[in-house]
């Protein structure tokens, strides 16, 4: 049986376990096929472990794994290395500072690959500050020598550059450990997905210098308060966060690294995801309460805590926020276009009318984007920042937050098929009048 990916110290586990589990979470997002990509993992002594030739991905066992020298030799294994193996070799040589390296096929990056373009990380302060600006390497045949000088080239030009996306090929990712590199490699399709389905509704907004500036350096930096006893509720909603982060990770909802959800424990505390801790791994002692203002020392929150703060002071009824990156809606934080909610009856009454929170605002006043949201005005939209939905449980906030992930897609879709004929105000009046709030 395969090792699980929760509650482990992936940085102890060997290179063979490492690449047996990458592989499978790749393959397992639908983010390579079952003979596209590879991954190599160099180890302390120069040699890199690297997927086989012609080996299912979708079955990669730690045993398949090969092991190369830096010149080329097979060292161990039962199958010949990846026949990309020189490119890998060839980084390896080129940067001396990298340390694992993803190499596949996923869907968005592909797109981007074949139209001879990159993705602009600057819609995201975290897709740039975890992936950087994107290199491009000219075609070569896979496999050769050529294809290794051309993607070489692209990393030794800067010790910056990570990602590099190859001509009618792929994507290839660098960076100091696996761990390192998925979440790079993860978060740079998020941001490909997510700037097609933006030029799908005709716009793409990118952030300059200024607004790049000021994400830089805004970690919470939160009192210290003395740990408690967890109360009863406290437990419960340890346990129903982590199972609504997982599922919201397995959906599509939030990245590995890059989502928050918090819930109220009482009037004067909360718990909150932490700062940059796998969404998919993450566990109950990672949950970081937030008491007066206050947290345990060594403990980093999420960068959404004081947003989350401001909308427990103002709002009483609501239990639960959550900061998501739903890719269809997220496009829309990322353009200029508004998100009409007057499609189908349960869009409406769910969401009600989304309005969208310039950058500015998000980061500088979360009590301004706090006062406005509430029962009437539950989700919103937060310039280059994702979605924001709080609810009165944990489940109400999640329901609204794949209603709101439906709805835009729904309209992104549609756009092939003509304009949208939105609801008419009698239909939503009469709506309010049947249901209500929802």
């Amino acid at each position: 049986m395969g090792l699980r990916l929760k509650n482990m110290n992936f940085d102890l586990l060997h290179p063979r376990d490492q690449i047996e589990l990458t592989m499978a979470r790749i393959y397992g997002r639908d983010m390579t096929t079952t003979s596209g990509g590879n991954i190599s993992v160099r180890d302390e002594d120069g040699h890199v472990w690297i997927s086989p030739a012609r080996v299912d991905k979708g079955n990669l066992r730690r045993h398949d794994i090969a092991k190369v020298a830096l010149s080329g030799e097979q060292l161990e294994g039962p199958h010949p290395p990846s026949s990309e193996c020189p490119f890998h070799l060839s980084i390896y040589r080129a940067r001396p500072d990298i340390k694992a390296i993803i190499h596949a096929h996923p869907s968005a990056l592909v797109s981007f690959s074949i139209c001879g373009q990159v993705p602009d990380t600057r819609v995201f302060p975290e897709a740039w500050n975890v992936c950087g600006e994107v290199a491009f390497a000219p075609y070569a045949l896979p496999g050769s020598e050529q294809l290794g000088v051309n993607i070489a080239e692209q990393f030794a030009a800067s010790s910056d550059t990570l990602c590099v996306v190859l001509e009618n090929h792929g994507v290839v990712v660098g960076g100091a450990s696996l761990a390192d590199v998925f979440k790079r490699f993860e978060t740079l399709e998020f941001t490909a997905k997510t700037i097609m389905q933006a030029k799908n509704l005709g716009s793409l907004k990118v952030l300059d210098e200024a607004g790049m500036s000021m994400a830089k350096d805004r970690l919470p930096d939160l009192p210290v308060c003395e740990p408690q006893a967890p109360s009863s509720r406290e437990r419960e909603l340890r346990k129903e966060i982590c199972d609504f982060i997982h599922r919201a990770y397995e959906h599509d909802l939030v990245t590995s690294t890059w989502g928050s959800l918090s819930a109220r424990i009482n009037d004067d505390s909360f718990l909150i995801t932490p700062y940059r801790v796998d969404r998919a791994s993450l566990d109950l002692e990672d949950l970081i309460v937030v008491r007066g203002g206050e947290c345990p020392a060594g403990t980093r929150p999420s960068r959404a805590v004081d947003l989350h703060a401001a909308i427990y002071a103002a709002h009483p009824e609501m239990h639960a926020v959550i900061n998501a990156l739903p890719v269809s809606a997220t496009a829309f934080s990322v353009s200029d276009a508004v998100l009409d909610t007057r499609t189908i009856p349960e869009s409406f009454l769910f969401l009600k009318d989304v309005p969208k929170f310039a950058y500015e605002t998000v980061l500088s006043e979360p009590h301004t984007v706090a006062q406005a949201m509430g029962p009437d005005n539950p989700v919103a939209l937060l310039e280059h920042n994702g979605a924001l939905v709080a609810g009165k449980t944990v489940l109400d906030a999640f329901d609204r937050l794949e209603v709101l992930e439906a709805t835009a897609e729904a309209i992104i879709q549609s756009k092939p098929l003509g304009e949208i004929t939105p609801m008419a105000d009698t239909v939503i009046e009469e709506l309010l009048k049947a249901f209500g709030r929802v």
